[in-house]
């Protein structure tokens, strides 16, 4: 029987326990939405969002062990997303995942979360040929890394300013369609024409991106055109976000040939996304690597696959490297 990690993830709005074993397999996933305490923001409310983890996280870890058939004696260890979030979000998990450790004598490591969702991509089967570049596109960050394994990572750039996934949210907001925007924003898309020229920040400035300036840009012209069709505010910011991305995408893999190009993280759920970086790679003669939809955003399975990679450098006598937004290695 391969070794099984319990895995917990409570970085932001959404309570999340899973069981997944060391090949990527996933014995039981549970997740308690908080979208209904947050839709009336527009966005997250971080005390609500703690409040709402307290009373989901141990039903869920129950739930999750009772899906899986197993007792808290299979595990291994536990893994528990400790930052990059909401401080009072990933306090709950931290301490929840703490207290169970001790109480059932198993070791909690702290995974950081965007090594989490680099690893999505293997869940339920094998799909990353490294070396690999990897696009992490998400409602708080944006980069670009390369993977020569699943824990030799370098970062190659990341975003100065706003996330693709914060500056979806925004425009969403602009546009009336509430929360979460980026689906809503994508889906409206498809019903306009990219007619307005919004610009593409940094496009042509190496592998760093920007993504204030294109929000203010949709913004003022909101400001100035009161009877635009909205689709095609829509169609005309979707266009100049996938432009970006893609153009950095195709230089990132040009200087680092790679096996596969991953893109994860909740904006790699846009269909738009998913359809330009397949014509990239089908161009480039490489492999797209993509979660299953339901891996892309937050979720405890890619926190417990990651674990193991924890465990690895830790019974290698490694230093476990850590995912920092830095122009540094990690």
């Amino acid at each position: 029987m391969n070794d099984i990690v319990l895995g917990i993830e409570s970085s932001c709005d959404d309570t999340a326990v899973a069981l997944v074993d060391s090949e990527g397999t996933i014995l039981s996933s549970v997740v308690a939405s908080q979208l209904d305490v947050h839709a009336g923001f527009g966005g997250i409310y971080p005390e609500f969002a703690a409040r709402a983890h307290i009373s989901a996280i141990l039903p869920a870890v129950d739930k999750a062990f009772k899906m899986a058939r197993i007792t808290p004696g299979d595990i291994k260890a536990i893994g528990v997303t400790r930052g990059p979030g909401l401080i009072g979000s990933l306090l709950v998990g931290i301490n929840t995942a703490t207290g169970l450790g001790l109480g059932w004598g198993k070791p909690v490591i702290g995974v950081n979360h965007l090594r989490g969702h680099l690893r999505s991509a293997d869940l339920e089967q094998k799909r990353v040929k490294f070396p690999a570049i990897v696009l992490l596109v998400s409602g708080g960050h944006t980069f670009l890394a390369y993977m020569k394994s699943a824990v030799d990572i370098q970062l190659l750039g990341s975003t100065s300013d706003d996330s693709v996934g914060e500056t979806y949210d925004k425009v969403g907001r602009m546009l009336g369609l509430g929360y979460p925007g980026g689906p809503l924003v994508d889906r409206l898309a498809k019903e306009g024409r990219p007619v307005i020229p919004f610009p593409r920040p940094v496009i042509n400035k190496g592998l760093c991106f920007s993504f204030s300036g294109l929000k203010s840009a949709v913004a003022r012209y909101m400001e100035a055109n009161k009877n635009v069709v909205y689709a095609d505010i829509a169609a005309s910011f979707v266009q100049a976000v996938m432009e970006v991305l893609i153009k950095k995408s195709k230089l990132a893999l040009t200087k680092y040939p790679s096996g596969s190009f991953v893109i994860v993280g909740g904006v790699a759920a846009s269909p738009q996304l998913r359809e330009e970086a397949g014509k990239l790679c089908d161009n480039m003669g490489v492999e797209l690597c993509l979660p299953p939809l339901r891996w892309s955003t937050d979720n405890a399975a890619m926190i417990a696959l990651a674990t193991f990679d924890y465990l690895h450098l830790l019974i290698n006598k490694e230093p476990v490297a850590d995912l920092q937004l830095t122009m540094s290695d990690f």
